[in-house]
């Protein structure tokens, strides 16, 4: 291999060059030199890389042109869950959620990060030492897709952090998005060659990250907007701004380009000004936007307000209205849920809206089609709820004509005939079959069989249609009697695909305790209350034994789902299913279970200044022997620590009744408990 000492410190200094060119050209918007300076250099270094392999990086301004094609994308697990945001689409809504915030704090007012919510894909950057080494996508919160290859391709993501002192350990989040500009121009260079167009930017950019060839994906010009700053090492951690808006600025120093519609504002009525001023520039933006995203700016109240199994308690999304249009309402169907749950389906002359035709629209439930007036043969006005769910929005009264007909409540089951009844105090309506019912049926198996519960692959929608409308399968036990001959004799099958699904069927009895519970499709129960109740509970026997009270007692389990829990494991015909799927060999490890902690499900406040425990070491003590502490005294208070110069909460727990602890009181709770 050829040898010069000279040459490392070339290439670095070439390599520093260019990448100080493509800050001031992508990030700044402002170069210094001509495209001929920096392609010559850029030439430079490719030629001094190519004679000195040994010293070519993954980072080089080189490579962004794109490696080889991969093969498939690994998986990249989350150090922290990437959560979903909540939405609000109404000023009111965002009062709500400002005033709950408030309370929580004990504060009269706060400042808040305003930040376009661009309608991109969610991506998640590693830097080690200053270099990127990892990029990955949302996925489910937990686990997505690594796709550094791809990442390394956009030009507003530094390889290298513009510092000279960087963190030694950093994760960035934000949004990777496609310009309005290059989605036309990819739209009309396809329409030319005959090819399908993108329906919308979002799809082209999620399409685009999942290229297994990085230079196509170099093609299609995707940006990049930090939003967050979701770890960072203590080695400089402790040196940070505890504002938000802050660390965005700083992240601009380190190289990237952050979103300059950003603005940080004190109160919740500058947001709702905020959210009107760029609503009115909506069209105008370079990208598109679907609303605005509203945090808490200041880091450490983030953190005392915590968050929730699905979504941070500081942050909301103020959602744009959607794109609206008129069309035709032909017909009103009724579809089954898995649940029984029968809703309405609006059948639409197809429409274009929102960047997809849609043909359906949901109705949500028979009283909003009575509240709305809807009547089947008249026009509607028809939106992409969140830019996502076509729904109908209301009827065009003026445009009504006499051959327009009321809809009528359905009294049973479009697709078993079996009566249907209207839960008491709900909107709900629902078939009273049960398993009986194939649409239940259908869809309670098709979700047990699904990827996140017993992944039974090639077992598909199509084919257990066949399968439940053949009798074939009656209930998930069913599936694990299915052989060779019974597969391979339905349309559109052979041996070799039977026999793959036969073999996917006996991989699927090794399982785990969580997968099991989530598959058993009880309402309300998804993925991460599955795993809950398999930590606690441990064992089936133990969970049909267990009272809505014990259930309520767990994190993030409340009354409803509590309810639905314990109807479920107490009903005779659900415990036959279990037992007849564990006879069939469905088995799992047993789960270390987690010890129920002292004051598990007690919740304490704080207040006054203690004499022996700060207030950091009184949290600490109560949270490791599983209490909550809340910041706000409720009727739920089980105790309200009192200290010297307590404060208001020393009067609302007086005025609740809730029980008051002196400190000694409280040392003894302590000591009696550990």
């Amino acid at each position: 291999m050829k040898q010069n000492s000279d040459a490392l410190p070339k290439i670095e200094a070439l390599r520093r060059q260019l990448e100080e060119y493509n800050y001031q050209y992508y990030v700044l918007d402002a170069p210094t030199v001509p495209d001929s300076v920096y392609d010559t250099l850029f030439l430079q270094l490719q030629q001094l890389e190519q004679a000195y392999p040994q010293y070519l990086s993954a980072n080089s301004p080189t490579q962004r042109v794109g490696g080889k094609a991969i093969k498939s994308f690994d998986s990249i697990q989350h150090r922290i869950p990437m959560l979903s945001i909540d939405n609000v689409f109404d000023a009111e809504l965002l009062q709500g959620f400002a005033r709950r915030i408030l309370e929580r704090l004990q504060l009269s007012d706060i400042s808040y990060s305003c930040e376009p919510k661009l309608d991109g894909l969610a991506v998640s950057l590693h830097y080690e030492a200053g270099q990127l080494v990892r990029a990955g996508t949302r996925g489910d919160g937990i686990t997505g897709e690594d796709i550094t290859h791809n990442v390394r391709a956009i030009s507003e993501i530094p390889l290298v952090l513009r510092t000279t002192k960087p963190p030694q350990s950093l994760e960035i989040r934000g949004e990777a998005y496609m310009s309005k500009a290059v989605f036309n121009q990819l739209n009309e260079s396809a329409r030319q060659k005959g090819q399908k167009a993108f329906a919308n930017a979002r799809n082209a950019a999620a399409g685009s990250l999942r290229q297994l060839d990085p230079r196509i994906m170099k093609e299609r010009q995707l940006n990049f907007f930090p939003y967050a700053i979701a770890f960072i090492s203590d080695d400089v951690a402790l040196a940070l701004s505890n504002s938000h808006y802050e660390r965005l600025r700083l992240l601009k120093q380190w190289g990237f380009k952050v979103n300059s519609d950003s603005e940080q504002v004190m109160g919740i009525q500058a947001c709702v000004q905020y959210y009107e001023h760029l609503l009115a520039r909506r069209t105008a933006l370079p990208y598109d936007s679907d609303g605005v995203v509203i945090k808490v700016d200041d880091i450490v109240l983030q953190t005392q307000l915590g968050m929730t199994a699905r979504a941070p308690r500081w942050a909301v999304a103020y959602k744009f209205p959607a794109e609206e249009v008129t069309t035709q309402l032909l017909d009103i169907e009724w579809q089954v849920g898995r649940t029984g749950t029968l809703t309405p389906v609006a059948r639409l002359e197809p429409v274009f809206v929102g960047g997809a035709t849609v043909s359906n629209a949901t109705l949500h439930n028979f009283d909003e089609i009575a509240r709305k007036d809807i009547r089947i043969g008249g026009t509607v006005i028809v939106r992409r709820a969140g830019d996502v769910i076509p729904e109908i929005v209301a009827a065009v009264l003026p445009q009504r004509t006499q051959n327009t007909r009321v809809a009528s409540l359905p009294t049973h089951c479009p697709v078993c005939h079996s009566l249907v009844y209207k839960v008491a105090g709900e909107v709900a309506i629902r078939c009273m079959a049960g398993l009986h019912c194939p649409a239940q049926r259908k869809e309670a198996i098709v979700h047990y069989v699904s990827r996140k519960a017993m992944d039974i692959e090639g077992l598909g929608d199509k084919l257990i249609t066949q399968l439940v409308m053949q009798n074939i399968l009656q209930s998930p036990a069913d599936i694990y009697h299915l052989d060779l001959n019974t597969l391979a004799n339905l349309d559109r099958m052979g041996v070799k695909s039977a026999e793959n699904i036969v073999q996917a069927i006996n991989a699927s009895k090794k399982t785990t305790f969580d997968k099991f519970l989530y598959a058993l499709g009880i309402r309300e129960v998804g993925e991460t209350t599955a795993k809950t109740l398999a930590q606690q509970f441990g064992s089936l026997d133990a969970l049909y034994g267990a009272s809505i009270e014990a259930l309520m007692d767990l994190n993030d389990i409340g009354p409803v789902v509590a309810a639905q829990v314990h109807v479920f494991f107490s009903q005779e015909h659900n415990k036959e299913i279990i037992q007849a799927i564990l006879a069939a060999g469905v088995h799992w490890p047993s789960v270390q279970q987690k010890t129920l902690q002292p004051l598990q499900g007690q919740t304490f406040v704080l207040t006054g200044t203690l004499e022996t425990l700060s207030r950091e070491e009184a949290k600490a003590r109560l949270e490791a022997l599983g209490a909550k502490v809340s910041s706000s005294v409720s009727k739920k208070t089980h105790g309200v620590i009192v200290g010297e110069a307590p404060g208001s909460k020393l009067d609302k727990a007086q005025e609740l009744g809730v029980p008051i602890l002196d400190e000694k009181e409280f040392l003894v709770l302590l000591n009696t408990k550990t």
